[in-house]
């Protein structure tokens, strides 16, 4: 590789001002190159070395998102496709518009000078754009994970001036760029905080100060017990009932004789139990996110046991609505999704081998067992003509993409069943990436959406399968899906007026 610094070019003339800042630029970092700090001759070298092609942010965005929060997920995310956008930027752009050479390395003592010196030129700082982006990006979606990814973005940047490789003027350069850039990506994908759903309904609700008249019934499977003693200590005085994953539907059902409001910690499944009995006793529902899948909460606005605290001791609530099933005399309730075909099928095949190989590779293991299969899971009956469909998806409220973002609900109260099919022919797998990849309310000869509040459905083949919110069961003939706008009442923090 050879340097891109350009020898044959001929210095430009002399220019007062810019010459002045030349030398103020030089005096920092022969400054900087005088100072001792304790620890930072072995700490700052090796910091500034594993900041190298991101390795160290990439490693950092891996443990932010291990805490398995929607939000440090989503922060996670942010600052990597905030690096990823000043990587390039400096790359293409950046590098090449202001040649200037690395400063020389006669004032730096020799331990602090990286073993392998950069050949690129000097403005800006690569390194310093790179944990900028990071950090900015990080903080815009999480400030909690912002406040600790910010000191060891500061240190990778002054590194760079402490081992010698570039002057100050080139770090505060890369470091507005890549703070740039993360503002950049969040003009492309908004943050959480901008996205502010429509107004909602707002019922009076009991405001629970410490929490007396709660009961929270927690999923032990979940693997939410650290969580759920979180909020006590939020809500002393709220009731907790800690049971197995076979006994939660009993333990609701105890919990909403004697509550004034029913609380509920787990995944989606479990809570969807909870909010078909506070339906059938009329309270008020507490929702801490927990388990493995959380996008009611998510959508909700309820992400953490803080957000879950707030609101409960502000008497904070919104109606939402709930979808239902029937299929004869069968009946159910779901709160995210619906679905009949490919889909269902899979979440049967993914239980399967789930508690041999672990949930992610059951995940890819059923996916391709399914796809492989050549008869259509569905056969519908519409207007009279049997179709083979591959599969129907009916969302409890409309699924918005927001940018390059996935899917998701800002509106949970807007009386719409969101509808997407995916109709049956060769290559499956082609067939669902292309509805997915297209978004809703397209058509195409392979995928149709919708959006309604009723739909009835006749002919559907016997033992067919359909997944509600994770659980999984077996219809035939008639089935009708339907929407209860605004039935049930749920906890929520409210902000900007939602």
């Amino acid at each position: 590789m050879s340097p891109d610094v350009d020898l044959t070019v001929l210095k430009p003339g002399r220019h007062n001002l810019r010459d002045r800042f030349l030398a103020l630029d030089s005096r920092l970092f022969e400054f900087a190159a005088e100072q001792h700090w304790p620890y930072a001759e072995r700490v700052l070298p090796r910091l500034s070395r594993s900041a190298n092609h991101g390795v160290l942010w990439f490693a950092t965005a891996a443990a932010i998102a291990v805490s398995r929060t929607p939000r440090a997920r989503r922060a996670a995310v942010r600052g990597l496709a905030s690096l990823s956008l000043a990587s390039l930027t400096i790359n293409t752009v950046g590098k090449r518009s202001v040649r200037r050479s690395r400063p020389g390395l006669d004032p730096v003592p020799l331990v602090r000078q990286l073993k392998r010196q950069p050949i690129t030129t000097s403005f800006p700082s690569g390194h310093a754009a790179s944990a900028a982006a990071f950090a900015t990006g990080v903080a815009l979606e999480s400030p909690g994970w912002g406040l600790v990814v910010a000191p060891i973005a500061w240190s990778v940047a002054l590194s760079r001036v402490y081992t010698g490789v570039h002057f100050p003027s080139d770090v505060l350069a890369g470091a507005a760029l890549g703070a740039g850039a993360a503002f950049a990506v969040r003009g492309l994908v908004p943050t959480r905080d901008l996205q502010v759903p429509p107004a909602r309904p707002r019922p009076d609700v009991p405001a629970l100060t410490e929490g007396d008249g709660l009961v929270i019934v927690a999923n032990k499977g979940s693997g939410s017990a650290e969580r759920v003693h979180a909020l006590l200590d939020l809500l002393p005085r709220a009731e907790l009932v800690e049971c197995e994953p076979a006994d939660v539907r009993t333990e609701l059902g105890k919990a909403a004789a004697r509550a004034r409001v029913l609380g509920v910690c787990g995944g989606d499944g479990t809570v969807n139990a909870a909010a078909e009995i506070a339906l059938r006793h009329d309270l008020p529902l507490a929702v801490l996110p927990g388990g493995t899948l959380n996008h009611f909460a998510v959508d909700l606005g309820v992400e953490n046991e803080r957000d879950l605290s707030r609101a409960v001791q502000r008497g904070e609530a919104v109606r939402v609505d709930v979808g239902r099933f029937s299929c004869g005399e069968q009946q159910g309730l779901f709160l995210n999704t619906c679905s009949l075909g490919v889909y269902p099928e899979l979440v049967r095949e993914r239980d399967r081998f789930s508690s041999k190989v672990g949930a992610w590779p059951a995940g890819v293991l059923a996916a391709l067992r399914v796809l492989r299969r050549e008869r259509h899971p569905l056969h519908a009956e519409v207007a009279g003509r049997t179709h083979p469909l591959w599969l129907l998806f009916a969302g409890n409220g409309t699924y918005h993409r927001l940018g390059l973002a996935p899917a998701r609900r800002l509106n949970l109260a807007d009386g719409v069943l969101d509808v997407r099919v995916v109709h049956g022919g060769r290559r499956p797998a082609l067939r669902l990436l292309a509805a997915a990849v297209a978004g809703p309310l397209t058509r195409s000869p392979a995928h149709a959406a919708v959006q309604v509040g009723r739909l009835h459905l006749s002919g559907v083949t016997p033992g067919a399968l359909l997944a509600y919110d994770g659980e999984v069961t077996e219809v035939g003939g008639d089935v009708t899906l339907e929407k209860l706008p605004e039935a049930l009442t749920v906890y929520r923090p409210l902000r900007g007026g939602s």
